[in-house]
């Protein structure tokens, strides 16, 4: 079974955690915060704390420590293939591409995995709530925000296709209200694939 859907453009005026397998480890240098490192490797911030357990206290981390940097999503050339795909899309009618948006991706990628571990698929969410709450309680602002989501395709240009012949969706990748875009997909056991297009125009 495939299905889409899509949540339309709106203005608004106006965490969770996660198992990662480990990546590699970092070597604290001077000046260094737990949020640096996480700008650095964009990774969130609670996933870094939450992958190193040995730090007693956050806030205070010294040169030589060494921290865990979590892996990334498995999926990460599947979310910036789409990416890739709504921008040629955007292209060919004349349109701004749209900006990858890491710490969007990453709340796409929540969404998808909590379409999965709490059995729905809506753009209300039992754990976050509506998509523009769910991105303002991650600390993201903006003026105007849609998202699509999707599961049961394959591959990105099977949803790509999926969505962009459908109306409301393709109106939310074409849309000129928007700059910014996160992609996040994850898998079920049985490898049945859930996908989040998440698109935003940040609140300057």
């Amino acid at each position: 079974m495939k299905k889409i859907t899509a949540a339309l453009c709106a203005a608004v005026l106006a965490a969770s955690s996660a198992l990662y397998a480990l990546a590699e480890t970092y070597t604290v240098v001077k000046g260094d915060s737990l949020w640096k490192i996480s700008r650095r490797y964009e990774i969130g911030l609670s996933e870094i704390i939450d992958a190193n357990p040995q730090i007693k206290d956050p806030s205070l981390i010294f040169p030589g420590d060494r921290v865990n940097i979590p892996a990334r999503s498995s999926y990460t050339s599947y979310e910036d293939e789409v990416i890739s795909l709504v921008n040629a899309e955007r292209t060919k009618r004349g349109l701004q591409p749209l900006s990858k948006n890491w710490e969007l991706c990453r709340v796409a990628r929540y969404k998808s995995e909590d379409m999965i571990a709490k059995g729905y698929f809506a753009h209300n969410s039992p754990t976050y709530g509506s998509p523009f709450d769910m991105m303002e309680s991650f600390g993201l602002r903006f003026t105007a925000a849609a998202e699509n989501i999707a599961y049961g395709q394959r591959s990105p240009s099977e949803v790509m296709n999926a969505w962009m012949n459908s109306a409301g969706h393709r109106s939310n990748i074409l849309s000129g209200n928007v700059s910014e875009i996160g992609v996040g997909v994850a898998a079920k056991p049985n490898g049945v694939l859930f996908w989040t297009q998440m698109f935003i125009r940040p609140a300057k």
